[in-house]
């Protein structure tokens, strides 16, 4: 077998939906995106943590605060007194 005999599965790639280009198409009109409301309109949806006026998520939890080196090097302490020289 050669790298140019490899194919896709029959039915791994479907072809994109046109949405939009007349009745007739059979997603035309609205596309499947309903009628009016921000996600009907372009650029689609609003911001990635909105949830409808409620306290996001993010802000709801406590902040890890600070950061943690995760190179650092643990040293144990060693006790150098008069009588061990």
């Amino acid at each position: 077998m050669k790298l140019q005999d490899l194919r896709q599965a029959p039915g791994a790639k479907r072809p994109r939906k046109r949405r939009g280009r007349g009745i007739a198409a059979g997603q035309g009109k609205t596309g499947g995106f309903g009628t009016k409301g921000e996600g009907a309109r372009t650029g689609r949806g609003g911001h990635v943590y909105f949830e409808g006026g409620q306290l996001p998520l993010v802000r709801r939890l406590a902040h890890r605060r600070g950061f943690r080196n995760v190179n650092r090097e643990e040293y144990a302490p060693v006790n150098v007194g008069p009588g061990y020289l």
